[in-house]
């Protein structure tokens, strides 16, 4: 229940209902029916991921994470809320949605059988008009044995936490600085060999079992990504 009491605390977060600062926890046990140790252990879950400061005496402080002209991405509230990465109400355009047979360069990559079933999807994502990415995704079938063309139009997460009752409990994440080839240049319309941030992730769910793999190249203009980290030392 504290998971999904997060979630919806995210959400508030970011439709502006919580501005400034937390309701007090009396106030968010008579909002959402909650016992006060539920309430702290999902204040604890959105604290963890950067949304929050805590203040000693004072409450909980929404963080202001956003730079001016940029758009920021918070890749620290991603693991426990789906997959929470890109921003909010993106439209996505199909490009490949299909079933393959995992190759050699996928076997060792996510370190599967040859013959693994996958699901492959390709898409170009958009953000008020303007293109924001492209995404390479592959879903392992012995785990997800239906997605359905709805939610890889939407959002394959939210599919994914309804139907199964899957999240991510933890991800391996590279970031790095990539030049398109001509394949993706084409794809995105873009000039073959540009430079652009590129995030290669591997999801994981509950007993480390391995859920997905994403190669996505990001081309939004002025973005920023944002990681936040807590108790790395104790000075």
């Amino acid at each position: 229940m504290y998971r999904d009491i997060a979630t919806q605390l995210v959400t508030a977060i970011q439709d502006g209902i919580f501005t400034v600062k937390l309701p007090t926890e009396a106030q968010l046990m008579a909002r959402y029916q909650a016992s006060r140790n539920t309430i702290r252990k999902a204040i604890d879950l959105v604290y963890q991921q950067g949304l929050l400061r805590r203040v000693q005496g004072s409450g909980y402080y929404i963080t202001n994470i956003q730079l001016q002209h940029k758009t920021v991405v918070n890749l620290s509230a991603r693991s426990l809320f789906n997959s929470n990465l890109h921003p909010r109400n993106l439209k996505s355009k199909i490009l490949t949605f299909d079933t393959i047979q995992g190759d050699s360069a996928l076997s060792r990559k996510l370190r599967i059988p040859v013959d693994e079933e996958l699901y492959r999807i390709i898409r170009l994502r958009y953000w008020h008009e303007q293109l924001y990415c492209l995404e390479e995704a592959y879903y392992l079938r012995s785990v997800i044995p239906y997605l359905s063309t709805e939610a890889v139009n939407s959002s394959i997460w939210d599919f994914i936490n309804e139907a199964y009752g899957i999240g991510i409990a933890n991800s391996d994440d590279y970031l790095s600085l990539t030049n398109l080839n001509q394949e993706e240049a084409d794809l995105m319309g873009l000039e073959h060999g540009g430079a652009y941030l590129a995030l290669d992730s591997c999801n994981y769910y509950k007993n480390n079992g391995l859920l997905d793999f994403s190669h996505t190249v990001f081309v939004y203009p002025d973005l920023a990504l944002y990681f936040h980290t807590t108790n790395l030392a104790n000075n």
